[in-house]
């Protein structure tokens, strides 16, 4: 990823932390990395865990930010999820979600709720 690709990247993390806070939700980590993987943000909402993933594209095309998102990367989220509650055993058994938060351009985050069907 390129500098610019970095900046636009945290601009857009950054972005979504408000806008998640702003709903209520609560930060539990940022850039939480595992053995599985890397998980974006995570966040309790109310008695429910939620795994994020934040996606900036400059632009929709070549499918936008949601459409990268195929089923290996959600696959890839879902083992993060896994190996971080491995390591955070008094979080696991708790209801939880996955939820994606989208950027396009200049656009504001469009927020996916439960984007992913697994139990982790």
């Amino acid at each position: 990823m390129t500098t610019e690709g970095h900046r636009r990247g945290r601009k857009a993390e950054d972005a979504a932390l408000q806008q998640l806070q702003a709903a209520g939700l609560r930060l539990v980590a940022r850039n939480a990395r595992s053995r599985g993987g890397e998980i974006d943000l995570i966040m309790r909402d109310g008695g429910t865990l939620v795994f994020v993933e934040v996606r900036s594209r400059r632009s929709r095309s070549h499918g936008g930010a949601l459409a990268s998102i195929d089923g290996r990367k959600q696959q890839r989220m879902v083992r993060a999820a896994q190996s971080w509650l491995a390591l955070h055993p008094h979080e696991a058994g708790q209801p939880m979600r996955f939820d994606i938060l989208a950027f396009e351009g200049e656009e504001a985050g469009h927020w996916l709720r439960n984007a992913i069907e697994a139990s982790a």
